[in-house]
């Protein structure tokens, strides 16, 4: 994705300078092989451009009348949702509301996403109305959205590409950042706001500054079978991607399947992704994943599945 800098100024900066940029996107390959792909055009015929459906897999996995991800989206049969503590970001996003079934994927300036085929379903996640909150800022919404509504202020802290960490509570407090030129740091401006308003403005200032790379710093890479909520899918670069884990069940003998979410380019609202292999069902299967990993607009390779360190 992208990131655009104040002023308009692009620099591309790694280590000890700040990377003034959104990553943007492209159908091109990446360094490393991940590459954005298009599976889901904008076509009425669609579904016969798909792989087919599991076997046994039927629509009704999707339920319209569910207003959350859990009772939207049902898991296939022989298949239980895995257990999640009350209060954990499993049951918030779980419990997330989401958009009426059938909605559009909207931009930042309230258009529609030209591709409308790639999403299963759509989160009621805040969006800003500037080109800012794409992949990485989407994953971080969410995450900053769980920690706030909890109570978990503390952790409400990301790092800026220079390694620079932006921590909520000092905003909160009335710090703010200053950026002069490759420097970041602190300065006392504003009184002791907790508003949402304020909250909200502390997260403009993270989209602005981070992305896929400083992510890529607050992570572990893990294996599939240990895959839970809040895991992504990530290359960081420039350009770079990430896809978020956003639900997963297993079957009697520990197989895990799980449901991906993303925001992309140009900023748009987080979405739940279909699975390019079903037809009808958005489920990844651990037994079907092989790398490289194909997601509707984006393709991992291995050892992109990493834990975050919120």
């Amino acid at each position: 994705m992208k990131k655009k800098m104040l002023g308009g100024i692009l620099v591309i900066a790694l280590a000890a300078t700040i990377l003034f940029v959104k990553e943007k996107g492209s159908d091109a390959s990446n360094a490393n092989g991940s590459s954005f792909i298009n599976l889901f055009k904008d076509q009425n015929d669609n579904d016969e451009k798909v792989a087919g459906s599991k076997d046994g897999v039927e629509s009704s996995l999707i339920h319209p009348e569910g207003m959350t991800l859990e009772t939207r989206i049902a898991v296939p049969d022989g298949y239980t949702r895995t257990s999640e503590e009350e209060g954990s970001l499993g049951t918030f996003i779980r419990n997330y509301e989401m958009k009426e079934d059938g909605a559009k994927v909207i931009l930042y300036d309230g258009t529609k996403k030209g591709n409308q085929n790639a999403h299963a379903a759509v989160f009621a996640l805040p969006i800003e109305a500037r080109d800012l909150q794409q992949c990485a800022d989407s994953v971080i919404r969410m995450y900053a959205e769980y920690f706030l509504s909890t109570g978990q202020y503390d952790r409400i802290a990301f790092h800026f590409t220079n390694g620079f960490l932006a921590e909520y509570t000092k905003w909160r407090d009335g710090y703010r950042i200053m950026v002069e030129g490759n420097d970041t740091y602190w300065s006392k401006t504003k009184e002791y706001d907790d508003s949402y308003e304020c909250f909200q403005s502390y997260m403009r200032m993270v989209f602005t500054y981070a992305g896929t790379l400083s992510m890529q710093s607050e992570t572990t890479e893990i294996e599939l079978s240990q895959v839970q909520i809040g895991d992504v899918f990530l290359y960081g670069g420039s350009p770079g991607h990430v896809v978020m884990v956003v639900d997963v069940c297993e079957d009697a003998s520990g197989k895990k399947a799980f449901l991906l979410a993303q925001g992309f380019m140009p900023a748009q609202e987080f979405h739940v992704l279909k699975n390019p292999q079903h037809k009808n069902d958005p489920w990844y299967y651990e037994e079907e994943v092989t790398y490289p990993f194909i997601t509707p607009q984006y393709t991992f390779e291995e050892g992109s599945l990493k834990r975050l360190e919120y």
